[in-house]
């Protein structure tokens, strides 16, 4: 080109020349300057070197791991491969064994343990203490409670199911009404009752409640008689057993009482329900030898004449109290009076009993055995006590309202004040049933 200058023109081969002012003027002049010649040169290495220097230092582990399987051939598939359905699912050949679901290992696995457990202290061991805990009434189906019963009636030494309509079997009562054994003698449970201040250590006793005609366990004995709160009420160190009769009906059948040794199976069974009750499973052998009293009321008075005669419990029985019940069986009566005195007999009555109680208390007068009719004094062992009561006092309330209100409170506040009636008999049970 004519005119132009050969460095330019050399120069401009490469960055060609700018007009005065631009980025390619300032480059050449620093170019044609010798001071200035090595800047653009600079401005190449300097970002160089950071490069370099970053690939002088040793990749980081997570890199090489990364990395590691880094191949020609390798992809995103082949590094993280799609999950198969034999993956998710193991077939019955592998390890993993399929089961179906056993719903009652499914229920116990969600059972929270809480077994007892002892933290270790420099402490003294402090004894186990049953927690408090109010009253506690509960109803228990018993196999030895006084039905269902299929033997004999002891009376008539006859079937006591002797009445039939097809294949349903009933019993005609004294009255001449049947009542059918699916509906009024199927009923095996007992309402079982312990106070809260009850206490296995110290001396106590079992009362065994027989109710009268019509009654049902829970419309009656707990509800309308209230004797669970008259136990309780009373102070006495003393539990409830009492057992469904003749259910609703006006019958006083014993059942299974009848039998000989009939009472004892029937304690021995409770011993382990009444300990549940308690809170200490342990106490169940106090329970099976602990003093029994027996209160009868009205039609009870047939399972606790035959209770005091051959139930098997001798002199474990410390007090038998008949509310309004000396309708009959006597003798059985009278017998266990003359034969055990270190336990106390206690019968109210109203004109409905006064004629059978002044019987049998001419019956006892003619053993040589003194009678009180005095309640105010105490019961002691060989106490026998005949109250009558005022006209006026209703027979369907004398469970409640006797020569007193709440009767079966009052005796056992008096059993309570003399402790011989509550300790444990000293010959155990009486292995002998006599008849």
């Amino acid at each position: 080109m004519v005119g132009a200058n050969p460095k330019s023109e050399a120069f401009g081969r490469v960055t060609l020349a700018g007009r005065p002012g631009s980025r390619r003027h300032w480059l050449l002049r620093a170019y044609r300057t010798p001071r200035l010649r090595w800047l653009p040169l600079l401005s190449m290495l300097i970002p160089l070197s950071f490069t370099l220097v970053q690939c002088g230092k040793a990749p980081s582990p997570g890199s090489l791991a990364a990395n590691a399987q880094g191949t020609s051939g390798d992809t995103f598939d082949d590094r993280f491969p799609q999950p198969q359905f034999k993956d998710r699912f193991p077939t019955a050949a592998e390890s993993f064994q399929q089961r179906p679901a056993n719903v009652a290992d499914a229920q116990t696995r969600r059972v929270v343990q809480t077994q007892p457990y002892r933290v270790a202290s420099l402490s003294p061991t402090v004894p186990y203490q049953r927690p408090q805990h109010e009253d506690e009434t509960i109803l228990v189906g018993l196999k030895s409670s006084a039905f269902p019963y299929f033997g004999n009636n002891p009376r008539t030494d006859a079937p006591f199911l002797n009445a039939s309509d097809g294949e349903r079997r009933g019993h005609r009562s004294y009255s001449g009404r049947v009542y059918w054994q699916d509906e009024t003698f199927n009923d095996n449970r007992v309402l079982m009752h312990v106070p809260e201040q009850f206490d296995i250590k110290k001396p106590g006793v079992i009362v065994v409640f027989f109710h009268g005609n019509g009654a049902t366990l829970e419309r009656d004995v707990r509800d309308r008689q209230l004797v669970p709160q008259q136990i309780s009420d009373s102070g006495a160190n003393a539990v409830l057993l009492a057992p469904q009769l003749a259910v609703d009906a006006a019958d006083s059948s014993a059942g299974k009482f009848w039998q000989p040794g009939g009472l004892k199976r029937f304690i021995d069974e409770s011993a382990g329900h009444l300990a549940k009750l308690y809170g200490d499973p342990g106490a169940a052998k106090a329970f099976a030898n602990m003093p029994v009293v027996i209160v009868g009321y009205s039609g009870g008075f047939v399972p606790t004449a035959y209770s005091l005669d051959v139930g098997g419990l001798g002199n474990r029985i410390r007090g038998v109290v008949l509310l309004d019940a000396v309708y009959g069986e006597l003798d059985k009566f009278a017998s266990w009076i003359a034969n055990n005195r270190s336990g106390f007999f206690v019968s109210a009555y109203t004109r409905n009993t006064q004629r059978h109680d002044q019987e049998l208390m001419q019956m006892i007068r003619d053993k040589g055995i003194a009678i009180s009719d005095d309640m105010d004094r105490p019961l002691r062992p060989g106490s026998v006590v005949f109250v009558k009561t005022p006209d006026g006092v209703t027979h369907r309330d004398y469970v409640t309202h006797a020569w007193t209100d709440k009767p079966v409170r009052e005796v056992l506040a008096k059993m309570a004040l003399t402790p011989s009636l509550t300790h444990f008999a000293s010959s155990g049970t009486d292995t002998s049933i006599s008849r």
